[in-house]
């Protein structure tokens, strides 16, 4: 049975997600998303923002590279404004950790990659300790399985190394399970979302040889959360206590045609097409494996896409809840428009655009109508739910 709306994990059930990507890329720059956006500079305007659409909850990330400068030593400054400008607002935040990025003295694959993690996790958890009473939410590492493939499987951004996926997989849970036992040490209340793409991938029905290949790539989207829990590779480390909330990312592009083993041999599934599978199922999957809350921690799409992809994306997610299925919350991410990843292009695919040199921001008017229109209509269902749940529907 599902919970009442006061009982959900999240101050509103609508998050908007900061993109906070830090990662290399073969160019030889470095991406600093927060920056890009200059969300670090309007951080209070942004939030005041959210408010003012009825959004009290989001997801942000600190920048390590800029928070560890010299092994040890943890300099706060690149987020404290953000971390206060949230409190002045009474957004709740959920903190990534590790957006694909971290000091350039690190060799990811080395040990000391997971000594220096969780040191980080330990010193930002003392941090918001001594800013708020609240149980702080973590993201420890982002998207441990996107990371894996695009950075040690197909080179795509650093460390640009190749057949090396399932090894950093092993070693970005290994430094997700420390972050977690430091960040507990320091209070013991805090919770975890722990963040990867739910996919659906099919096979070429006009290929049958390739089902079972597909199969295979299907299934490693849970590889990562089974390490985390223990259920795979135990040598980890990994225990049920860890898997807390799972966040699940889904966009246009999570569904496809196994073609190949590269990317480019993905044939796109949108929907529509006789194999496509509706968010409401692959939310069922992922509860039925697991058994834990979910939060569909980012979606969106560019340009007009947005307002039929929310307006979708807010029915499957109502009729998972009605299902039963304990979807906690649902985040647009990111919430500002920003460059692109590879070529700096001007991607409109937030509520928000681009801030002027007052810190303004123009909305996306056709979206923040869609939004509205979703939280009306989540709303009522939680309130229904909630009802039901207390046994007063009948008085109502």
């Amino acid at each position: 049975m599902m919970l009442p709306a006061s009982d959900l994990l999240f101050r509103s059930f609508f998050l908007g997600g900061f993109e906070c990507s830090a990662h290399g890329l073969r160019s030889g720059r470095r991406l600093d998303l927060v920056a890009a956006t200059a969300h670090d500079r309007h951080a209070r305007a942004d939030y005041a923002r959210l408010r003012g659409r009825g959004i009290a909850s989001a997801r942000e990330g600190i920048r390590w590279r800029l928070i560890e400068t010299v092994p040890g030593r943890y300099e706060f400054s690149s987020v404290m404004p953000i971390v206060r400008a949230a409190q002045e607002a009474g957004v709740q935040v959920l903190w990534d950790l590790c957006h694909y990025g971290w000091p350039d003295d690190v060799d990811i694959f080395a040990p000391a990659f997971i000594e220096r993690f969780a040191g980080l996790a330990e010193a930002f958890a003392r941090l918001l300790a001594a800013e708020t009473d609240e149980a702080p939410f973590i993201a420890p590492v982002n998207e441990i399985s996107f990371f894996a493939w695009a950075g040690a499987e197909v080179g795509y951004f650093y460390p640009f190394a190749q057949g090396r996926a399932h090894e950093l997989k092993c070693q970005l849970v290994r430094a997700t399970l420390a972050g977690c036992d430091a960040i507990w040490a320091v209070d013991p209340r805090a919770r975890f979302v722990h963040l990867d793409p739910v996919i659906h991938v099919a096979h070429n029905r006009a290929r049958p040889a390739d089902r079972p290949v597909a199969a295979a790539a299907h299934a490693l989207q849970w590889q990562a959360w089974d390490m985390l829990c223990g259920r795979v590779a135990p040598e980890l480390g990994g225990a049920p206590r860890y898997l807390d909330i799972i966040g699940v990312n889904y966009y246009p592009n999570n569904q496809w045609i196994y073609n190949g083993p590269s990317f480019e041999q993905r044939v796109p599934i949108h929907r529509g097409h006789p194999q496509y599978r509706r968010l409401r199922h692959l939310l069922g999957d992922v509860f039925r494996r697991y058994g834990r809350p979910l939060l569909v921690a980012e979606t969106g799409s560019e340009d007009a896409a947005r307002v039929p992809w929310l307006r979708s994306i807010g029915r499957e997610v109502r009729v998972a809840l009605r299902a039963g299925v304990p979807v906690e919350g649902l985040c647009w991410y990111p919430i500002l428009n920003h460059p692109g990843w590879d070529d700096d292009r001007h991607v409109h695919n937030g509520l928000w655009d681009y801030a002027d040199a007052a810190g303004d921001r123009a909305p996306y008017r056709p979206l923040a109508r869609e939004l509205q229109r979703q939280q009306r209509l989540i709303g009522r269902l939680l309130a229904r739910q909630a009802l039901i749940y207390t046994g007063t529907e009948a008085t109502a």
